[in-house]
């Protein structure tokens, strides 16, 4: 096979003459036509659009009446044809395209306009395979490439947004397109048809069980650009995926500044904590910085809550973000005033419970409508030089699990209580993560150190840091639960646990060493159990 090389001489201006529009979301339609109509521009359309343009008295030719074949199959066959095909794929410039154009009556197009079936509102929406199937657009790609394509003679518009922009450079530029605009547009064609066809293919592979497919695309739509990323000389952008799934992306931003990357990050990673906890159950808040949690509890209220997190480490959570798991109300919006917070995410927010935030102009306020699911599928993506990681999302939750005793002495039912509560907010801690908990609350938190034994001594440490600075007599590790990430390889990290007060410990277990552990549990009094479950995170 064999490509033929071309010089291509794109004009800076183009005429346009021709348009076709076959659009599915109709906003701005009629605006847009009238302004193409104005300027003498001739418009093909198709099917439901055709309908539209032609009940608001716009004079229209069928896309059928060009190609003279009817639309067939439902609408599934209607402008793949050579006719609408080489009119925006011709080189206007080349002796034989023109002969080609001539010989087969095919007239060129100048602007194709054409938005999508909307196959991610609909997989979103829970319909059937059938449904999603048939929302799965094909002549409309393939137009969009090609016009995209032969941008040197040819300008597309995929999106309603962009009607506006587009009509004020007709006005402007005397019904002509730009060569500036047609590669801006171009390229912006290609993404969307990119992203398209990823949430397709994704889709695909789930409906399909298909765990590895030999090709994994990855495509998002443009949410927000910022003025940097994790640091200034870094740019930065966030995107929407089709996921569905409750969180910081899609929240609404009821005040405050825009958010940055890093408050992004965080906030992300303090709702999906919060998320964890049953709603119907107890009103949880965790306290992030740094995408790791300071402070973490549950309790009857959201006031009462958020007092716990907060005192595990009050200086950790100056500047932190605060996410809960149920509708913000006054009371606990009063207690969340006290201190510098850059972010409060929740479910939702009652009003008076806005009007008390309203006070902290910086502060903001994002509502997500609801939590996100723990036990989800999902992907989870990193990039590495040269590839991309992609994994499941940790759904691993300590309810489905089978809690195993290893040691002599058995937990209480209060132990068991925190034992659960402790392994939950391991799985959101940076590894290697040792977390203490007394209480229904979180009195102690090592995350993110290359030896678990240096974990459990921060924790403990902080826990320390924070009773001092309470006025307690001793820290509150005392008589607590503590709870690993991963097994102990060694005795130390537990007997460190042991030394700082805790009584029993949760664990996934499966170290070559569990029965040197397990016997240092037993001459320290500890009660131990196994979950079969790690949660590392990198």
């Amino acid at each position: 096979m064999s490509i033929a090389s071309r010089s291509i001489d794109a004009p800076d201006q183009v005429q346009i003459k021709r348009a076709l529009l076959s659009v599915f979301d109709k906003s701005g339609l009629l605006e847009l036509a009238k302004a193409l109509t104005e300027n003498g521009v001739e418009l093909l359309s198709t099917g439901g659009t055709s309908k539209a343009l032609k009940e608001a008295g716009f004079d229209v030719k069928d896309v059928s009446d060009v190609t003279r074949f009817p639309e067939i199959m439902d609408g599934r066959v209607k402008t793949l044809h050579p006719v609408i095909h080489g009119g925006l794929l011709a080189i206007r410039d080349a002796d034989d395209h023109i002969a080609s154009m001539e010989e087969h009556d095919i007239g060129p197009i100048d602007l194709l306009v054409v938005n999508l079936y909307p196959f991610e509102e609909v997989m979103k929406s829970g319909a059937d395979n059938d449904a999603i199937i048939e929302n799965i657009d094909i002549g409309g790609p393939a137009m969009l490439r090609a016009a995209a394509k032969n941008h040197a003679y040819v300008l597309v518009l995929t999106s309603s947004d962009d009607y506006p922009e587009f009509i004020d450079d007709l006005k402007s530029n005397s019904g002509t397109s730009t060569y500036a605009n047609r590669k801006r547009l171009a390229q912006a064609t290609f993404a969307r048809t990119a992203a398209y066809d990823s949430a397709i293919s994704n889709w695909m592979a789930n409906a399909f069980k298909i765990e590895t497919p030999a090709n994994r695309s990855i495509g998002g739509s443009l949410m927000q650009t910022m003025r940097y990323g994790e640091n200034p000389h870094q740019k930065a952008a966030l995107y929407a995926t089709p996921e569905v799934r409750c969180g910081v992306a899609h929240a609404e931003q009821v005040q405050g500044k825009q958010l940055s990357y890093n408050n992004i990050n965080d906030t992300d990673a303090a709702f999906e904590l919060a998320s964890e906890f049953d709603p119907a159950k107890e009103a949880a808040v965790a306290i992030i910085k740094h995408a790791n949690p300071c402070g973490v509890a549950t309790a009857a209220t959201l006031a009462d809550a958020y007092q716990s997190a907060f005192s595990c480490d009050p200086v950790s959570a100056f500047g932190g973000i605060i996410a809960m798991n149920r509708t913000l109300d006054a009371e606990a919006a009063r207690a969340m005033i006290d201190i510098l917070t850059e972010v409060i995410i929740a479910p939702d927010a009652s009003d008076e419970a806005k009007g008390i935030l309203a006070a902290k102009k910086n502060l903001r306020l994002l509502l997500t409508g609801g939590l996100a699911d723990p036990r989800a599928p999902g992907m989870a993506l990193k990039t590495v030089a040269g590839g991309l990681l992609v994994q499941e999302r940790d759904a691993g939750n300590i309810d489905d699990v089978e809690l195993k005793v290893v040691t002599k002495r058995q937990p209480t039912e209060a132990e068991l209580t925190d034992m659960r509560f402790a392994f939950r907010v391991a799985k959101h801690v940076k590894s290697n993560a040792i977390i203490y908990v007394k209480d229904g609350a979180t009195v102690g938190i090592g995350a993110g150190q290359m030896s678990r034994v240096d974990s459990s001594r921060i924790a403990a440490r902080k826990a320390q840091d924070a009773a001092t600075a309470a006025g307690w007599d001793t820290p509150k590790t005392i008589g607590s639960v503590v709870a690993s990430d991963a097994f102990f390889p060694f005795a130390d990290g537990l007997l460190s646990a042991a030394e700082a007060g805790a009584t029993a410990v949760i664990q996934p277990g499966g170290s070559m060493r569990d029965d040197e552990v397990i016997k240092a549990a037993d001459d320290a009094g500890l009660a131990m159990v196994f979950t079969g479950m790690r949660h590392f995170r990198h």
